[in-house]
């Protein structure tokens, strides 16, 4: 796809015609390959527009019109792993007319979502769900005595997560019948794809082939053991030469490919075979991709163009607005990169997301000290603690909202045996546009019931730098540092960071009648909300938690003395900073003589996909709500705050 043909407006005359997936059923091959075409303009056009993730959405057209013309969604379930890849689906399912409004509010979510369609069967934006999931459906399915088809598209970075092997031990030993595609983008598991894979790949689905295959092995049971095994042997052989798929046959997966995933000619057949034949029990489907296929831009740097912001559609510039703050996830990069040059026992892990969470710095001074373990958040938290049991300063880099799927290993590996093992979680609150599956919402919660851990939030890019160092120097149990997404607020950042004083917060204001307490980047809403209060003749009290774990209980009880109101606030869901300031407080009897006190945090519901000054406005989390709710406290009339009568 030229970017020429995308800028002089070329026509869509087969999409147009496309209201469901139904309508490619009667199209022809050189039909479907145009449409193809159209389709991938159409998905560049539109991401251009909103942003999203581009060059893996690039990479599965022709095997989503393949899998739209072959099979009969929505009840033939065709599940996509982790979702970035799905545009192409959703515009060929009747959502092309909404697809401007892509990851915006009230709009397209950026995922797949079963409240959006009846052709997203599964809801996903975490990777490696998808063969589990689907085996669920393909065994409801044999318990109801269906015939519907179940495909997982699942890449080669989601197959390194335990998960995808649990699932494939289970489809195996299981025998229902459904199709998993491997959509291989990047490493090459196989020999390489060509007219004679193709063949081969279409000889091995077919009919004749598996039924001379299966009476060749009831033949060799017949066989003496020594020709029996040698037969066995034998014919393993000529198959990993042919197709590479042995480590998915022992699993009891039929293996086929690898095949040219762009080219429908080789992909039709197979796809047609795999359907029609009802005696099988799980089938993969190897197929090769190229991330960003048929946009040069995407094609040259497919790093960069994974996840996008609006772009110029002649040239792929980015369009990005100016900002005079470094990103949080810079801060701690160089920080980290800093801190390693000087303590040679420093190591950095990440879970595949060596530049989203800016280990690729680190990396790149240090390549010895820097483990990408692959999506494989599990692993990396146990892989972190032995080597802090040997005496290195791990640190361990990973979304807040995919650490989720690390936690056991958090208590059980970590916490419980006390390894200082240093947790940066990156993205935690809210993300804006990638929304409910990405926002890290819960880490206050989930790390507050955990002990052992000291758990901090920096209010700004600074504190980021302290916190970073801190934790280089915490050597008697696990820290965690969680700090969010996008730009810092624009403070000046020191040459190095300095070593905080643990469980030591800060007061940045004193005041008499209402103390507002913040942990983590909601300072700047509790500085404003005081400034409306002092705006009404409310004296206010502004201080900075810094720290989750352990809580500084002298300035949080000196807090609850000296004021009338006391009012914490939180990025983070219920059960986490406010539910340990109240539960100090009532241990400690502080709440016995009439304080007023309010939790601020996440409302107790997933946020959806919008800007992230509008989820905060629908969390309460402004400046605004802040003061009304100490005005309401204090009995007095917050309307002209709220809009409220």
């Amino acid at each position: 796809m030229s970017t020429t043909n995308l800028t002089e407006g070329q026509g869509t005359p087969l999409l147009d015609r496309v209201e469901t997936p139904a309508d490619l059923k009667a199209l022809s091959l050189d039909e479907l390959k145009q449409l193809s075409d159209e389709v991938r303009a159409d998905t560049i056009r539109n991401v251009s527009f909103t942003g999203g993730h581009l060059g893996s959405s690039l990479g599965v057209v022709e095997l989503t019109v393949a899998l739209h013309h072959v099979f009969n969604a929505p009840e033939d379930r065709i599940l996509w792993d982790v979702g970035h890849q799905c545009y192409p689906h959703k515009i060929l399912t009747g959502r092309r007319d909404r697809m401007k409004t892509l990851r915006q509010g009230g709009g397209l979510s950026g995922f797949t979502n079963r409240s959006e369609s009846a052709y997203d069967p599964f809801g996903a934006g975490h990777s490696s769900t998808s063969i589990s999931a689907g085996l669920g459906m393909a065994v409801a399915r044999d318990l109801e005595g269906g015939a519907n088809n179940v495909i997982a598209v699942i890449g080669d970075g989601a197959m390194s997560a335990g998960m995808v092997f649990e699932a494939m031990n289970h489809a195996g030993s299981q025998h229902s019948r459904m199709i998993i595609i491997l959509n291989d983008n990047d490493m090459s598991i196989a020999a390489p794809v060509g007219a004679m894979s193709a063949y081969l790949s279409r000889l091995a689905t077919s009919k004749t082939y598996r039924s001379a295959r299966d009476f060749a092995k009831q033949l060799t049971k017949k066989l003496p053991k020594m020709l029996e095994d040698t037969a066995r042997r034998a014919e393993e052989y000529a198959r990993t030469l042919v197709t590479g798929g042995t480590m998915f046959e022992e699993m009891g997966i039929y293996y086929v490919g690898p095949l040219d995933g762009h080219n429908l000619e080789h992909l039709l057949p197979v796809l047609k075979n795999i359907r029609d034949d009802e005696g099988q029990g799980p089938v993969l489907l190897h197929i090769k991709t190229e991330k960003g296929h048929g946009y040069t831009p995407a094609e040259e740097a497919r790093d960069k163009y994974h996840g996008v912001g609006r772009f110029d559609l002649v040239t792929g510039k980015l369009v990005k607005a100016q900002s005079n703050a470094p990103s949080y996830t810079k801060v701690f990069s160089e920080e980290l990169v800093r801190l390693g040059g000087q303590d040679e026992k420093i190591c950095a892990i990440t879970a595949a997301m060596p530049t989203g969470t800016g280990l690729d710095a680190f990396v790149d001074a240090y390549p010895e000290r820097a483990f990408d373990v692959g999506i494989a958040e599990q692993h990396a938290v146990t892989f972190a603690a032995g080597l802090a049991a040997e005496g290195y300063k791990p640190f361990c880099a990973i979304y807040s909202t995919f650490m989720q799927r690390a936690y056991d290993q958090l208590i059980h590996d970590v916490a419980l045996q006390n390894l200082p093992v240093r947790f940066a979680l990156d993205r935690a609150g809210l993300v804006g546009a990638d929304g409910a599956t990405h926002h890290g919402a819960f880490d206050l919660a989930y790390l507050n019931c955990v002990p052992n851990l000291v758990v901090m939030a920096p209010a700004d890019e600074a504190e980021l730098k302290h916190m970073t160092a801190t934790a280089a120097t915490i050597d008697d149990g696990p820290s965690v540092v969680r700090y969010p997404r996008g730009e810092g607020v624009g403070v000046e950042l020191p040459e190095a960071g300095e070593v905080l004083d643990i469980g030591r917060g800060r007061i940045l204001q004193e005041g008499s009648a209402v103390a507002l307490l913040s942990i983590g980047t909601r300072l700047g809403a509790i500085q404003e909300a005081a400034e409306l209060l002092a705006a009404r003749g409310l004296s206010t009290t502004v201080a900075d938690a810094r720290f989750l774990k352990p809580l500084d209980e002298a300035m949080v009880a000196k807090l609850a003395a000296d004021h009338e109101v006391l009012i914490s606030v939180e990025e983070g869901s219920q059960g986490g900073f406010g539910a340990a300031v109240l539960q100090f407080l009532s241990r400690e009897g502080l709440l016995d003589g009439g304080l007023k006190v309010r939790t601020l945090n996440l409302p107790d519901e997933f946020i959806e996909h919008d800007s992230q000054s509008a989820q905060l406005q629908q969390a309460g989390l402004t400046a605004k709500h802040i003061a009304a709710n100490a005005l309401d406290a204090l009995g007095l009339d917050s309307a002209a705050l709220t809009g409220k009568a």
